[in-house]
């Protein structure tokens, strides 16, 4: 990935495309060097959102955060992660999770064993044998890791991690798991906003979909955060823990600190109050690349 810092964005990788793809080339020529797409039950899906912006860029890199691996078998996601690496060389980013106990059972599957499931998935894909030629340069494969068990799979079978809601604390110890030559690209919520009251209003809103998944709250619960942290949309310690808000230069200056605490590259996601809005958040990019970038 070019640079040390991406755009997220749920509306890059759903709603109509054209707008995605205006949003993206201009997040290019703002001079971001990556744009991630999700994948949300229903969507479309990431590798088709992934060709559509790759397509109407040049230079960024593009990458999935994150597929899940039971929306699709291994031997599909090898094809497509190679179809992509060899169509836009270096600049396609596969990005692997596991989802959530809810949204598996909602697709007819079994979550009890998400690390062995994921373990396996992995062997599979670098086993399985396609028509699709390998690029030159395969794409980088990151896992949406959050904990300890995850992480050493990041560092053993896969590029590295893009671990999703977490603080600047998870970065130090993933980096620590993860060792020095793996890549480590965290989500960082952000809003340009200076008032406390307005800033923290719009950011339980953004977390109060997070703030039902397990996988998310054990992980804080890790961090040292507990049911006081997580009661009536999050308390402000946490609320300020993973929503970088205040005027440009304190938003920046915690994107700035994941960087120095062991990430290689951070994925900045523009919040909105409302819901996710790509005019507002290219309002937000075009005040933050400045000191950011």
């Amino acid at each position: 990935m070019e640079g040390r810092i991406g755009v997220w964005h749920a509306k890059l990788g759903s709603g109509p495309t054209q707008p995605a793809r205006e949003a993206a080339a201009e997040i290019e020529a703002m001079g971001y060097g990556s744009v991630w797409v999700n994948e949300a039950p229903g969507g479309r899906a990431p590798f088709t959102s992934a060709a559509v912006l790759l397509a109407a860029t040049e230079r960024v890199s593009v990458a999935t955060g994150i597929a899940s691996i039971w929306a699709r078998d291994a031997a599909a996601t090898a094809a497509e992660s190679d179809t992509l690496g060899d169509a836009f060389p270096g600049r396609f980013v596969l990005g692997l999770g596991v989802s959530h106990d809810i949204l598996v059972q909602l697709r007819g599957h079994d979550y009890s064993k998400p690390l062995a499931a994921m373990r396996a998935y992995l062997t599979a894909m670098d086993t399985v044998e396609t028509d699709v030629p390998e690029p030159a340069r395969p794409a980088p494969r990151l896992l949406a890791a959050l904990r300890p068990r995850m992480l050493e799979l990041a560092r053993e079978h896969a590029d590295g991690a893009h671990p999703y809601f977490v603080p600047l604390e998870h970065t130090a110890l993933a980096r620590e798991i993860l060792g020095p030559d793996r890549l480590l690209v965290p989500e960082q919520a952000v809003l340009v906003e200076p008032d406390p009251d307005t800033a923290r209003r719009v950011a339980r809103e953004h977390m109060s979909v997070y703030l039902m998944l397990p996988n998310y709250v054990n992980n804080l619960r890790t961090l040292g955060f507990d049911d006081a942290d997580f009661a009536d949309g999050g308390s402000d310690r946490l609320v300020d823990a993973l929503v970088a808000w205040g005027d440009e230069e304190a938003v920046a200056a915690r994107v700035h600190a994941h960087l120095a605490a062991g990430a290689d590259h951070v994925a900045i996601q523009p919040l909105t109050a409302g819901g996710p809005d790509l005019a507002d958040a290219l309002t937000q990019l075009r005040r933050l690349s400045a000191p950011l970038l």
